[in-house]
Formats: C-alpha cells, structure tokens, sequence
C-alpha cells in the first residue's frame, strides 16, 4: 500500500472508531476485510490511528472537524506534512480537499486543544502537575517507548540482552528500576523472540517495574498478594525480586487468564484466587493494590481512556479506590504493610484517596512516590503504607 492508500485505511477506522467501536476492535475488523494488507501496512495504519486518538483535539481544530477525514487532515498539518500531497485522489489516495479544506484552520488554539487535554480536566492536572503540566502533556500526545523486565531469576541484563540481539532486538538498560530496559529496535518481534518465550524478559513499562521496587525489601516468610492483579505483570515482578511465591486476585477472573502460562514461562509461583480465598487465607503480610483508575498516566497507551473520561466517571473512580483501600486494609496482618497504586496523574486518586484512608487512623505512611511521564515511563503513584 502507498503511504496515501495507508491514509485512506486509516480515515476508514476513524470513522467506525466515531460509531463507539474501540480502536482494537475497529483495527482488527479493518484487517480482517482487507486481508491483502500485508504486516507492515496494518502496523503503519495502526500507528497512524493511534497518533490521530493520542492527538484528537489538536487534529479536530486543524483539520476542521471530528470526522475521520478531519481528524486526518489535521493531524498531518500538526505533523508538520502538506495534506495536499497525500489528499490526492489518484489511485487508493483520499479524495482531494476541498476549497473549504484547504483554508486555514486552528490558527488561535485553546489551551486544550494545543495539548491535545479535555478542558475540564485541566484545573485538576494543573493542580496535580503543577508547572510540569505542559511538558507531561506533550509527551501524551506521542507514542510510548516498548518497555522490558529482566527476569533476573533467569538471566542478567548481558544475557537477556544478547539472547534479544539474536533476534535482531535492540534494547537498552532503563534507569527507573534496576531490572528495566527500553527496546531501541525492532519492537514489534518481541512476542516470537526467543527471550520472550524462555521467560528472560517480560513486557513491562520502567515505572510499573519501579513500583514493584518500592516495595522492597520483603521480610523472609512474607506472605503476599496482588489484589488487582489483571495480567499479572506485578505479581510476575514481585515473585522474581523476592524468589517467594506469590497470590493474584482479580475482580474479574477472566483478566488473570494470561497468569498461569506467564508464571511457567518465567518460573514463578503464582496462585490465582478467589475473593473468599483471599479473606480465608488473610492476614497478608504486604498487600499491593494497583487500584482501577483514570489511567492517565498511561494515555499514550489507551488514548481513547483520555476522551471517555468524565466528571462522573472520575467520582465513580474515586469512589472504588476509596472501597479497595477500605477491604486490602482487612487483609493485612498487625505491622503489615499495604501497598496503594495508580497509573495515575490525578491527585483526586492518587494522595487524596490515600490521606482519607489515613484520617481514618490505625495506619501509617512509610512512603510515597510519583512516577512522571517526564522520567521516560507511564505515569505511576504509589504509597506505602504500614499497619499500627
């Protein structure tokens, strides 16, 4: 496909992603239509979809409009591209722009528009970012570097690194968390790369890794859970750094599904329950609950999560971490220690949540820590608490 044939593919997603379809779903009905597309036209298609959602205000204000043709057009003028080279009606190219098109269009951009940020929200990331609003928000509007864990109950950096070059994977340590490395080259081979399928190395963002660090180290004998565990990818963590084996919990079941070959793969003791299992197993001695959340730290990832989210639905947020807080708390043995998580930028659930829990008494914090965009990962907060 031609780089204006890709465009045009691209438009057609947009479209059916304005329906409501999420952007996977429409991605994966697209390629399954038009199976002539070969791996590298769906990746590029892929990524320009995904930088038009990353950057869906700004490229609605230059390109004149929500649809997906706009949303296009504008994204290319924010890119810096001549729309008119691509616009051009020969072949599989979009149909040429219009006169109405080709006038000026965003030349006075609002204060959300520019960082691609629903108005809103805006006095809320200010208070929470202060003068690193703008800087993090324009990292938001770009693609997220692929992160990787070591499994150093497998292999050092040398070695998984080596094993990853095999496969043609570049790859460089990361300096958030002692096990991290950013991949430099090839990315899109990890999952059939050797290294991935012996367990050296895991897929895992240097600020999640950096989370599972704060928590260490672990007692000898320490008993422990991930209570929202959803893939796994924490409790993964934590059963390697501390060689002991760990519980996973999940409101939904379905999401721990991955865990058990995850655990093989990476030679990890990992035992998903039940929520009856869990209280009849308590007390735990360190509980970690990456709490659901806004996911605003990782909306270079889920870009769609950046426009769904509403007043109500960030109350409703609030609302089930404040519940989490409340029910690990009871799972946690007398100067055991309660590890609180977000991918999160918010203070509305990150130390808000976290000081109500405290007014509450019977706790104490140990520690806290916030994870920028700006240290080259997501955005993570976590907040280590200890039982009185």
């Amino acid at each position: 496909m031609t780089p204006a044939a890709r465009v045009a593919a691209a438009i057609e997603v947009l479209d059916r992603i304005g329906t409501g379809v999420a952007a996977e779903q429409a991605l994966t009905n697209w390629a399954r239509g038009n199976r002539f597309a070969g791996s590298g036209d769906r990746a590029a298609i892929r990524d320009f979809v995904f930088d038009a959602l990353r950057r869906r205000r700004s490229s609605a204000a230059l390109g004149g409009g929500a649809a997906g043709r706009a949303l296009a057009l504008g994204l290319l003028r924010g890119q810096g591209a001549d729309p008119a080279e691509i616009f051009t009606g020969t072949g599989h190219a979009p149909p040429p722009l219009t006169a109405e098109e080709s006038g000026a269009f965003g030349a006075d951009l609002s204060e959300g528009e520019r960082l691609d940020l629903p108005d809103w929200l805006l006095p809320e990331l200010r208070r929470s970012l202060g003068a690193d609003l703008e800087p993090v928000a324009m990292i938001l509007r770009d693609r997220a570097p692929v992160g990787l864990r070591v499994n150093l109950a497998r292999a050092s950096h040398e070695s998984a690194c080596a094993a990853l070059r095999a496969d043609g994977i570049g790859s460089e340590p990361h300096p958030l968390a002692a096990t991290a490395r950013i991949v430099t080259a090839n990315a899109r081979r990890l999952k059939s790369a050797q290294a991935y399928r012996d367990g050296l190395v895991e897929l895992q963002d240097p600020a999640s890794q950096a989370v599972v660090e704060a928590l260490l180290p672990v007692p000898e004998g320490a008993r422990i859970l991930d209570y929202c565990a959803g893939g796994g990818g924490k409790a993964l963590a934590l059963a390697a750094a501390t060689g002991r084996p760990v519980a996973a919990h999940d409101a939904d079941p379905r999401r721990m599904r991955d865990i058990p070959d995850r655990a093989a793969r990476a030679g990890a003791a990992i035992a998903c329950l039940s929520a009856e299992a869990v209280a009849a197993r308590a007390p735990w001695d360190l509980v970690l609950a990456d709490a659901p959340c806004s996911g605003s730290g990782a909306w270079r990832r889920q870009p769609e999560a950046k426009w769904t989210l509403t007043p109500e639905r960030l109350a409703a947020l609030n609302a089930i971490q404040d519940e989490i807080l409340a029910t690990t708390s009871r799972l946690v043995a007398r100067g055991g220690r309660l590890a609180y998580a977000t991918c999160s930028l918010l203070e509305a659930e990150n130390g808000d949540r976290v000081a109500g829990f405290l007014d509450r008494g019977g706790w104490r914090l140990l520690a806290e820590r916030r994870f920028s965009p700006r240290e080259g990962g997501d955005g993570f907060f976590v907040a280590l608490l200890e039982r009185e």
